[in-house]
């Protein structure tokens, strides 16, 4: 089957790009974004398929949306059109013919996966068949009653030889004064003989106890030991169909040149790759590409349905190649072929300038503008930090006290001295600095103000994104006052409590905030010219005069 798709329109008048897409920062070339519409409009009117993206009101089944990819290609007739794809499976199962197949499909019928899914289904049904057994569950029963009363008998008996001791010892002090030398002596052997017999008594019952105990275990053993030995043969099944899976999932490059995912992400060879590497929309378009000797032209990818209760996914939004699971197998899947350059690796503030609002001996209140690194990344190194260092040489510890994000502008303070720094750091730390930003967001939001708290963390697939996560993440508050509705837009101020990473980019994003992120938010919304977010204003003690002080800077949108 071929999975080429020629345009619905005339496209012959559409220049093609010199460069292929770079998967993981880009804007849709023209014939991606007719590939894409013709796609979505497919995904409105489509009955191919049952997946709940939860998009509408009479879907069945719990709603979850997808990544899809389009990839623009020229067949060896020279003609130009598009693959599909999507990310992971569909809810019902199935491969739909308008999109290309996975790079290894373990649920075919009759592969060695699904032969070894029943085995393994067969293992968890005798194991909870045997955990169901009114005998085993009684058992159970039985060792946790004699375990606590074994246990609180033998705290009963150590108990009574604490007293006995304590009466042995009073008992000695009263006789030592009242006995002869003689006699005290043979006092003393007999409360000896009396603390030996007591602690062999003890230790007779102890012996006695645990063997009635060791009985009931033993009786218990004979279905712990089973179950132990069914989950171990299902543990080193499980093991085998992941490994065989693995070397199954082979990429091709260009050059037909193939990898398995164990040599992709060598450091996860113990282990595994990351969960559901491989079944992403980019690696099945290239596969594709390869196999059947297409040249890949453009591609991009774009959210449909409902957004994930963590990360922050808009509909028909486009968004880059993940980076944990896609960028490793990208990297041997676009080997050779020359990209589009990486603006990631282009230093944004070049030429543009820091601007000084207030300075003294011991500070300096900058207004840094947007597209400009607080420190060093690890590919650029101009910053706020290495200007600051440049313009005060003299100045002693780190100077920078707190952060803005890269993309945001506004309101930053450096410090010229250790004890500046030091005292400026407790500020921050007991919150005690007054921090006011102002926001543009794309779209009317409702109400007036509110509070925001939902816990973040790094996205480990794909950083620098960060996402809610109620387990693993540090809490994070904001505070949000509209000051303006115009043109379906919102302008708001937003009031930090915490100081997250990207925390007012994701609370105003995601779906339990504001459910609209900033305009030109490139992470979280659609980008644009600029983060239109900027640090508007500051309130702090000053370290030496320990007056309060106070600075606005206005956002020039």
């Amino acid at each position: 089957m071929s999975y080429f798709q020629h345009f619905k329109e005339d496209v012959s008048g559409i220049e093609l790009p010199q460069k292929f897409t770079f998967p993981f920062y880009y804007d849709p070339h023209p014939l991606s974004l007719i590939a894409v519409k013709e796609i979505q409009t497919h995904l409105e009117n489509q009955t191919d398929f049952e997946h709940n993206f939860g998009l509408g009101k009479t879907d069945v089944g719990i709603p979850i949306g997808k990544m899809f990819g389009v990839m623009v290609v020229q067949n060896q007739q020279n003609e130009i059109g598009y693959l599909a794809a999507f990310s992971g499976k569909l809810s019902d199962g199935s491969l739909p013919e308008k999109f290309v197949p996975p790079v290894y499909n373990a649920h075919a019928q009759n592969s060695f996966y699904k032969i070894g899914e029943i085995e393994l289904n067969k293992i968890n049904q005798e194991i909870s068949d045997l955990e169901k057994e009114p005998r085993f569950i009684e058992m159970q029963q039985l060792v946790e009653s004699k375990t606590i009363s074994v246990t609180e008998e033998l705290k009963r008996e150590k108990e009574k030889l604490k007293i006995s001791k304590k009466d042995r010892k009073l008992r000695r002090e009263k006789a030592r004064v009242t006995l002869s030398p003689e006699a005290f002596i043979i006092f003393n052997k007999q409360l000896a003989d009396e603390s030996i017999k007591g602690q062999f008594l003890f230790k007779e019952l102890s012996t006695y106890l645990k063997e009635e105990l060791a009985k009931y275990q033993k009786d218990l053993a004979v279905f712990t030991s089973k179950i132990a030995e069914l989950k171990a043969a299902r543990k080193n099944k499980s093991g085998i169909l992941q490994r065989q899976i693995f070397d199954n999932y082979q990429f091709l490059n260009q050059q037909k040149i193939k990898k398995g995912l164990t040599a992709i992400f060598p450091k996860f060879r113990e282990q595994k790759p990351p969960s559901g590497a491989g079944d992403c929309s980019a690696p099945k378009l290239l596969q594709y590409a390869f196999l059947n000797d297409l040249k890949p032209i453009a591609m991009a990818e774009f959210w449909w349905g409902k957004s994930p209760s963590t990360e922050i996914r808009k509909h028909k939004n486009f968004y880059p190649a993940c980076r944990g699971r896609c960028k490793p197998i990208l990297a041997h899947m676009l080997e050779g072929i020359e990209m589009d350059e990486n603006p990631l690796l282009k230093n944004p503030a070049e030429n543009k300038k820091i601007k000084i609002v207030f300075e003294d001996d011991d500070l300096v209140i900058i207004n840094k503008p947007a597209e400009f690194l607080s420190v060093p990344g690890k590919e650029i190194s101009d910053s706020v930090y290495t200007r600051m260092q440049a313009m005060y040489p003299d100045a002693t510890g780190p100077m920078i006290v707190h952060r803005l994000d890269m993309s945001t502008s506004g309101i930053l303070i450096i410090t010229k001295t250790k004890e500046a720094h030091k005292f400026m750091q407790r500020q921050f730390r007991k919150r005690i600095v007054k921090k006011r930003y102002v926001a543009l967001l794309d779209g009317r939001i409702e109400g007036q103000e509110g509070d925001i708290s939902l816990p973040l963390r790094v996205d480990l697939d794909d950083r620098p994104r960060q996402m809610v996560c109620y387990e693993h993440g540090k809490n994070a508050e904001t505070k949000w006052k509209v000051i303006q509705r115009f043109d379906n837009k919102t302008r708001i101020y937003l009031f930090p409590i915490t100081g997250r990473t990207h925390q007012l980019r994701v609370h105003v994003a995601h779906p339990l905030g504001l459910n609209t992120p900033i305009i030109g938010d490139d992470l979280y919304g659609v980008k644009g010219e600029r983060l239109h977010l900027h640090a508007e204003y500051i309130e702090f003690t000053h370290p030496s005069t320990r007056e309060e002080m106070s600075f606005t800077v206005e956002s020039d949108f």
